[in-house]
């Protein structure tokens, strides 16, 4: 299993230390560094400033937002971003959810998926560049229908470095899971936990099985929060927070899919009470709803022989890849412990 490192996206302001967490996590070995973007940085600006420091470590976005970029924009990146790093750019890509596609970028997010199977064949003709590029589809038009008649089908004026730069698509529920082994060359889960591998491996079996092949290097590469403590319990508090925020802060009373990942993990009435209470904005409570068996299925916490002896579990699942997070240093003991 291989270990890659997960930026993530900025809170206020760029975080501290993460030019050097970077080149730490190349000269450690990682597989791979990743940036991400909500409603604030985006992830291709760090991701290219920084990655300018790497040589080796492949690059890419877990996640790329769909609705903040026209299919072609999002190839053109890809395709700079690739010639850029020397063919080590990765492209994942997301929907988000309905309250920042139409309250941030002010697109439609009805038929997700539909509109995700469009924008990823864009994508693969834009950077493929065999044809100037057409697409009459529900939701995207190239050239576009009903303007001023002017629209002509283009080809990239950039050459490829790669014809089929990968793509990974987040996704959670099990129709996007299998959507991703359908069409994709990867699949990023948030929340995953060895207890449900055979819910995922069965979708992602159904993608295949959709497209026809099992490809040998298809890759899963799950952002997993790795803290090395001797207590348990305060190792579980670091994490709580977070997990309060996007269960019950990340998204609508009814339309929240992490919500739902912890629901189906069996944790419904937890789920319930901690969107309850953090939506009520009692913040607090809803971190402190949240027991720490649920953080030991989604995460390796702990010390250090009690994260191995798990990891093993881990080993076992459909994860190709473990992305972790923290500063230099704690990506340093993350190496040590997991070798």
């Amino acid at each position: 299993m291989k270990l890659g490192y997960h930026i993530g996206y900025w809170s206020s302001g760029p975080p501290e230390g993460a030019l050097e967490a970077i080149t730490t996590a190349e000269e450690l070995g990682f597989d791979s560094v990743w940036t991400a973007e909500g409603y604030g940085s985006d992830a291709l600006t760090p991701l290219a400033w920084w990655g300018a420091a790497t040589e080796r470590v492949t690059l890419g976005t877990n996640i790329i937002q769909m609705s903040a970029r026209t299919p072609t924009a999002t190839a053109m990146a890809a395709l700079t971003l690739d010639h850029l790093s020397g063919g080590r750019f990765v492209l994942g890509l997301g929907a988000s959810g309905p309250q920042v596609v139409e309250g941030w970028y002010g697109q439609p997010y009805p038929k997700p998926l539909a509109r995700t199977r469009e924008y990823v064949e864009i994508v693969r003709r834009v950077v493929a560049r065999q044809e100037p590029v057409v697409h009459d589809g529900r939701h995207y038009q190239l050239p576009l229908q009903g303007g001023t008649g002017l629209g002509k089908p283009l080809k990239s004026t950039v050459h490829p470095l790669r014809p089929r730069i990968p793509i990974h698509l987040a996704a959670e529920g099990p129709k996007n899971v299998a959507l991703s082994a359908e069409i994709c060359d990867g699949w990023l889960p948030l929340f995953f936990s060895p207890k449900s591998d055979d819910f995922y491996r069965a979708a992602l079996e159904d993608g295949f099985a959709a497209r026809g092949e099992t490809p040998e290097d298809f890759e899963v590469a799950a952002s997993v929060p790795v803290i090395v403590h001797d207590d348990v319990e305060q190792a579980a508090a670091m994490i709580k927070p977070s997990l309060a925020l996007y269960i019950g802060g990340m998204g609508a009373k009814d339309v929240n899919f992490h919500h739902d990942v912890f629901a189906r993990m069996g944790y419904a009435e937890v789920a319930d009470t901690v969107q309850d209470l953090y939506l009520a904005g009692r913040k607090d409570e809803a971190t402190a709803a949240i027991p720490t068996s649920l953080v030991e299925d989604i995460a390796l916490i702990g010390p250090p022989a009690k994260i191995r002896d798990e990891l093993a579990l881990w080993e076992k699942t459909v994860v190709t890849t473990l992305l972790v997070r923290g500063d230099a240093a704690t990506l340093r003991r993350v190496a040590d412990v997991l070798g």
